[in-house]
This record gives C-alpha cells, structure tokens and sequence, in this order.
C-alpha cells in the first residue's frame, strides 16, 4: 500500500473518531441512578447494596447515608424526596452535680439535652455527659476525720467511783446514746479481744454520760453514708473503720457491745 493509502486509512479512522464523539455529546446516554433500581428505588440508614451506576459506569448510591459520605446518585434529592442532611445540634451544659464524695476525692458530672437530632445522615450528636474529679470538704469533714476509741461494754458499764467524796462536784448524768454502726475493716489484733468486730457485721455502740464532750456526743461516733475509723483503747494494734447506719437516743446497747470512751 502507497503513501496515499496510508493517509487515506488514517483519515478514515479520525473522522470515525470525532464521529463518535459528537454523537456522544448530541445524544448522551441514559443516566442511570436510584430511578432506575427496582423497588425499593430509596432505601435508609446505611445499606451498601442500595446501588447503582452512573453513566459512567461509577458507583453510587441510593441510601439515606450516601448524603454524609457525599456518593448519592445524581436524581437522589428528585428521586428519593429526601431534604438536606440535618446536623445534631445540643443545648447548653447544665450545672456541675455535687461531689460524690462528701470528705476526699470523688467525682462530679453535667449534662446537656439534644435540641435537635440528626436526619438524613446528618452529623451524630456529641458526648452528653462530662464527668471530672472532685475533693469533698464539707462541714462535717473535721468529724469523718476523729477516730473513735472504744472498749469492751463490760469496762464501763454500771462503773462507780470508789473514790468520790460526797462534796465532790457531781457531773452532770446526761442520757445514753446508742449507735449502729457496719465494720467494714479490721485488723487481725481484734481477734484476740473481739468475735464482733468483724468485715460486714453490725456493731452497736453506746455513748455515755462520762464519754461525751461539751458538744453532748461522743468522738468519732460515725457519719452516714461515710467511712470513720476506730482503735481499740485497750488492745494494741486493734483498728478498723465503720459506716454509720442508725442511732437511737437514750437507749442501751445489747451484751458484748462496745463503748465509746
């Protein structure tokens, strides 16, 4: 074949090209999308069989979650009548909650409400709760801080002083106090003085006249809800620490309680 046929052949085939082209443009290819899946031709939440091709033959998608990650097909919005994503929005934080620990490190928390929750694949809410650390100090603080000293009922009860003279001032006799108390610790030096004073048991423990201070109570008799600690007066090494659970005015604990001192 001579040089005109080449050129000839060549020309053939840019004519052929341009051609197509134009007849590409002039008359486009059906666009395929969410019309053209079979039913459902919409689907929600996140499904990833929810597909079809574009005319390019590229992937996209008809669920609701194609609207966050930005892959709807082009006729999604016609198609499926779905408005714009609409983001989470939340109210303001509310006020810090008190300590949960009324005397050392504890925890505190606020929280806030959703104004508006997210549709349409809209951005998720944020944390609702925010907690940080926090250190008790209440009032009664100084209180959790005594360390009750305490003996065997036996000790004290029906006591009498030998050695008081009738001229004597005589202190004031003021009513008993009883005191309910749950062990939540003790050493093992208090097996040798006591079977009560054990992890979880009950233990009652009286205030008397002689015992009590100016402020009509005895040392280190127990907060509520509170760890206080105690020691044995009369065993060495014998402590632990209780939480209040009652108590009851003018009243006398059971046999083989123990006494404030």
């Amino acid at each position: 074949m001579g040089a005109h046929g080449w050129s000839s052949a060549r020309l053939g085939f840019v004519v052929c090209g341009y051609l197509a082209f134009f007849c590409g443009e002039i008359v486009p290819k059906a666009e395929a999308g969410c019309w053209d899946r079979e039913v459902p031709n919409c689907c929600t939440g996140r499904n990833n069989e929810c597909f079809e091709y574009t005319k390019r033959k590229t992937v996209c998608y008809c669920d609701t979650y194609c609207q966050k990650t930005g892959d709807c097909c082009e006729d999604y919005q016609l198609v499926c009548q779905i408005s714009a994503a609409i983001d989470c929005v939340v109210g303001s934080w509310g006020p810090w909650s008190s300590c949960t620990s009324t005397c050392g490190v504890g925890s505190t928390e606020r929280s806030r409400q959703v104004s508006v929750p997210p549709r349409n694949g809209g951005t998720p809410c944020p944390d609702l709760k925010q907690r940080r650390g926090c250190f008790g100090n209440n009032a009664i603080c100084s209180t959790a801080k005594e360390v009750a000293k305490i003996l065997p009922d036996s000790f004290k009860r029906n006591f009498k002083d030998p050695w008081r003279r009738p001229h004597m001032l005589m202190k004031e006799e003021k009513a008993s106090y009883c005191v309910y108390l749950r062990v939540k610790q003790a050493s093992a030096a208090c097996k040798l003085w006591s079977a009560h004073l054990v992890r979880e048991r009950l233990v009652c423990a009286e205030c008397q006249s002689d015992a009590m201070s100016k402020s009509d109570r005895c040392g280190g008799d127990g907060l509520e809800s509170t760890r206080t600690f105690w020691a044995a007066a009369s065993v060495p090494g014998c402590h632990g620490s209780w939480v209040r659970e009652s108590s009851s005015e003018g009243c006398r604990c059971p046999p083989y309680s123990v006494l404030f001192v």
